[in-house]
């Protein structure tokens, strides 16, 4: 069992990260995405959240920049992210 534990935490995902690594990403993405769907604005907007080796990047649309910039300082008080990449574009009103 003990060598099965060692095996397992020795490996590594596909893009290069251990399994520690992958899941503290998993956890990040995680609470981005709480502090997405808690944002008043954001909510209703699909974003897109990813995150390797600490490094976030949010894609999709928002309705200002003002809650672009919010989420922003909200991800990076997160423990264990690194930086913050927006893609983040307007939204279009017609």
């Amino acid at each position: 069992m003990f060598f099965g534990l060692v095996m397992f935490s020795g490996r590594t995902s596909t893009a290069g990260e251990t399994v520690g690594e992958y899941i503290d990403d998993a956890t990040v993405t995680t609470q981005v995405k709480e502090i997405i769907v808690k944002d008043p604005d954001a909510h209703y907007f699909k974003i897109e959240v990813t995150t390797t080796q600490g490094d976030v990047v949010l894609q999709g649309f928002v309705n200002s920049r003002d809650t672009e910039a919010r989420l922003i300082a909200k991800t990076r008080e997160i423990k264990g992210v690194k930086s913050v990449k927006s893609l983040l574009k307007l939204e279009e009103h017609k």
